[in-house]
């Protein structure tokens, strides 16, 4: 496994790994000394620490060492999200991919997802694990506006766009589960190492 360490300020360390969700994992099995909060991305994993009570020169000794572990337990939280296939770009993804809408749905319907990380918009899960055959880039033409409770993919994620944004995911379908909602506590429905799965729906 390659770790590198890059600092990030005086109170962070950035490390970029292969294994994100299983570092943090690690990581969050036996802290070291001083770690405040750790904030998990696409490729990489910001360390934050106290430097009273560690240096970023002690801490990346301590972080070198380190060996990812399964980040998905079995007592894991699991989120059903119901969802109606009907977006603008299955027709689009299902050409690109050599199946049919059909098998699209019953793909992307039949994976277990992991919320990696949150990003771009708060409630924007990044959520891995995805039929690889489903890994399509993202469209040459952001629109302008997607609705909120879009269901989409790009690259290796699925997510569900938790407002009205702009954005370039493909769209397959919508739900109507609120992901962000700032009268629940916590406002987020899919917090990083949810598990997820999407049902279809008429």
């Amino acid at each position: 496994m390659t770790v590198r360490l890059l600092p990030c300020g005086r109170r962070a360390v950035l490390v970029e790994v292969d294994d994100v969700l299983g570092y943090q994992a690690a990581l969050a099995q036996t802290p070291p000394l001083g770690v405040e909060e750790l904030v998990p991305a696409a490729r990489t994993l910001l360390v934050r620490f106290d430097p009273a009570m560690t240096s970023a020169d002690r801490l990346g000794a301590l972080l070198r060492q380190v060996s990812p572990v399964d980040s998905q337990p079995v007592d894991a939280h699991e989120v059903v999200i119901p969802v109606v296939y009907d977006g603008e770009d299955l027709t689009e993804v299902a050409a690109e991919t050599g199946l049919s809408v059909a098998e699209v749905v019953a793909r992307h319907s039949a994976g277990s997802y992991v919320s990696a990380f949150c990003g771009f918009a708060p409630g924007f899960a990044y959520l891995s694990g995805a039929d690889p055959v489903l890994h399509v880039a993202r469209r040459s033409s952001p629109r302008t506006r997607i609705p909120a409770g879009s269901v989409a993919i790009a690259g290796e994620y699925s997510a569900v766009y938790p407002s009205a944004s702009p954005g370039g995911w493909r769209l397959l379908g919508r739900t109507e589960a609120p992901v962000w909602d700032v009268e629940r506590d916590p406002p987020n429905l899919l917090p990083p190492g949810t598990r997820v799965r999407f049902r279809e729906v008429s």
